[in-house]
């Protein structure tokens, strides 16, 4: 037998958690991204349509991280009978992706081209791929290196 039921019980630190949920929700505008893989490089676009690359964005290595950041401006000056509808975000952005402790910022090189930002970090994969640590059997002692 099971029992249901018809109530539930309010949780009183509901409405704290929803606040403090949407207080951390990104606002303004922020860019799509991609990171993919090509041989040993690594590649990120980002889709900033309508920015011009040169004045509103940024793109440094710091702290072993790659920053993306910029500003959408919203430049329009003009109403139309003092309604308006907005889908487009407008605002400040920044995207920070984790790099290989090897990368400097001599391998990162940008271009912005039909409203995409890509960026590509050479040898980001560089020695990445797997290696096979041998097994071994039975009584033998793992040996500790060296000091």
């Amino acid at each position: 037998m099971s029992t249901l039921s018809l109530w539930t019980r309010r949780d009183p630190f509901a409405e704290f958690d929803a606040l403090f949920r949407a207080a951390r929700q990104p606002r303004g505008f922020v860019p799509a991204a991609e990171v993919e893989r090509d041989g040993d490089d690594a590649l990120v676009r980002l889709e900033l349509p309508g920015l011009d690359a040169e004045r509103d964005v940024t793109v440094e290595i710091d702290g072993g991280r790659l920053v993306v950041r910029g500003e959408r401006r919203d430049e329009r000056t003009e109403e139309r009978d003092g309604r308006s509808l907005r889908e487009v975000r407008y605002g400040s952005f920044r995207r920070s992706f984790g790099l290989p402790a090897h990368v400097t910022a001599d391998a990162v090189t940008a271009s912005y081209d039909a409203g995409v930002l890509t960026v590509r970090v050479a040898g980001a994969h560089a020695g990445s791929g797997a290696r096979q640590i041998p097994v071994t059997t039975g009584t033998a002692a793992i040996e500790q290196p060296a000091a």
